[in-house]
């Protein structure tokens, strides 16, 4: 099993950085290159505990889909994302919100474990890991860039 840690620093407030991560229309817009998708449950704005999405994205040159659901739910300090089906044989997404100095650090926990056991470990040390850690900076940086644009306005002006 993988575990990916990622600290992103951000000038706008925990409730600001909380929403927007977790609104569908914002992920979509974080990972276009992947031609990423909601194409059932949540398919537009913000998620709530239990709430469920599937996702249709385009990795590797495969055409994928994985359904993760809302699995805890603390606003605007803590949420879990995790896969319920999907192409890994595990995938825990630890979402953490902390303010600091009137900033907020956000740390991704990001647990996964491939399939087909011994290849799987293969492909996660040689592959794998570098891949899924460039996916989350690229979300990291587009919600930053949007919550640093948008910390005067707070969670109620927010469009998405």
């Amino acid at each position: 099993m993988a575990l990916i840690k990622i600290h992103t620093t951000i000038a706008a407030p925990a409730d600001v950085c909380f929403m927007l991560s977790l609104s569908v229309d914002v992920h979509q817009e974080s990972v276009a290159s992947t031609h990423e998708k909601a194409i059932a449950g949540i398919t537009h704005g913000t998620m709530r505990l239990h709430d469920t999405v599937t996702w249709q994205a385009r990795h590797f040159g495969l055409n994928l889909t994985m359904t993760s659901q809302i699995a805890a739910y603390e606003p605007p300090h803590y949420f879990v994302s995790e896969m319920i089906k999907g192409p890994f044989k595990k995938l825990y997404h630890q979402h953490l919100f902390r303010a600091e100095n009137g900033k907020t650090i956000m740390t991704d926990l990001f647990e996964f474990h491939a399939p087909l056991g011994f290849l799987g470990k293969v492909a996660e040390k040689c592959f794998l890991v570098i891949y899924m850690k460039k996916f989350l900076l690229m979300r990291n940086a587009y919600i930053k860039s949007l919550a640093e644009k948008q910390k005067d306005k707070g969670i109620h002006g927010m469009v998405r």
